[in-house]
């Protein structure tokens, strides 16, 4: 059922593979901002979301709105930083695995 959608399931673990994709890419998204050199206005904000989004992959299954807020506070706060494109590219890729947020 994953597998269609390009995930792997990590042998002899019970981890949802959405899980590690948006771990890995937000750990290094945040470490390639962590080695950016340069200041911006919104930094704080982007490593603060950042953080969120850690705690939200350690803790499980995050909640689908909260993650779509969190990339949109990151890309409006590093979206302008051509150095951070790739990383993050794949956080919304790995934000995307878990679909859309409902709106009541």
């Amino acid at each position: 059922m994953l597998r269609s959608l390009g995930q792997r399931s990590v042998t002899g673990s019970e981890e949802d593979p959405r899980v590690a994709e948006l771990r890995t890419a937000v750990s290094r998204l945040r470490r390639e901002l962590a080695t950016l050199p340069s200041e911006f206005p919104d930094r704080a904000i982007a490593e603060d979301e950042l953080a969120a989004l850690a705690a939200m992959a350690l803790s499980g299954v995050p909640e689908i709105p909260r993650l779509h807020r969190s990339l949109l506070l990151i890309a409006g706060t590093i979206g302008s930083v051509s150095a951070l494109a790739r990383g993050l590219s794949d956080v919304r890729s790995a934000v995307e695995l878990f679909g859309e947020s409902r709106r009541d």
